[in-house]
């Protein structure tokens, strides 16, 4: 991790440094920012392996500044709120954050989900060579749902012939839905497997970016299954 550069935007000052300290001590490099035009600014000039967004930010806020950085970039975004049942989670996962952490927060917790992210990450940007039902033939990697082409091993999708840009995210929860069609996966399981959390989380991660992977790929193509999760149509 000593090479994994942070981006952290963060207006309280005690909670920027402390944070900032406890990242450094288990090896991360980071560059702190007050507000998020700064932040942005950051961004675009040093280019980081993550970022960090405090919700509530000043000069743009961490949710706008969360869009701005999707608009230019896939790299994963955590974002940081004051609430756990605040809108602004929900708002901030809508604009493509990848997952959130509620303040105040343990910093063992924090770098845990930010190797998690990492670690996800890295898989989805990689190939898995991944088959399953749906494969065209063997070793092609291409899973065909009607109009929807998954391929596995460039790890690219298809609408209709035209390309579906996902995020590293929204393409392992495709991934895993097209290894199960018409299979009922449950939350917990999509947390698990996606977002590789060995602990409870909170499933509005998994309705959120379920609900952005729909305007992607056909609102019709994963239907919930109430009380019980989600599946993918074969």
């Amino acid at each position: 991790m000593a090479e994994t550069h942070v981006l952290f935007v963060e207006d309280d000052d005690v909670i920027r440094e402390a944070t900032t300290l406890a990242l450094e001590r288990d090896g991360f490099t980071v560059t702190a920012m007050p507000d998020g035009l700064s932040g942005l600014e950051s961004f675009r000039a040093r280019r980081p392996d993550i970022a960090l967004l405090d919700v509530m930010v000043p000069g743009m806020d961490g949710v706008s500044l969360c869009r701005r950085i999707r608009d230019e970039s896939t790299v994963p975004v955590i974002m940081l709120s004051a609430r756990a049942d605040s809108i602004d989670v929900v708002l901030g996962l809508e604009a493509g954050a990848d997952d959130y952490v509620t303040k105040p927060f343990d910093g063992a917790v924090l770098v845990a989900r930010i190797r998690a992210v990492l670690r996800r990450f890295g898989h989805a940007g990689g190939s898995n060579g991944a088959g399953g039902p749906g494969d065209d033939g063997p070793g092609n990697g291409i899973l065909a749902f009607g109009d929807l082409e998954v391929d596995t091993e460039g790890m690219e999708v298809r609408r209709a012939g035209a390309p579906v840009a996902l995020t590293p995210t929204e393409m392992r929860l495709l991934l895993e839905f097209s290894s199960a069609p018409g299979t009922v996966l449950s939350r917990d399981r999509l947390l698990e497997r996606v977002w590789d959390y060995d602990w409870g989380g909170d499933t509005r991660v998994v309705d959120v970016h379920v609900q952005r992977l729909r305007t992607k790929i056909g609102q019709d193509r994963i239907e919930t299954v109430r009380g019980f999760g989600y599946k993918l149509k074969g």
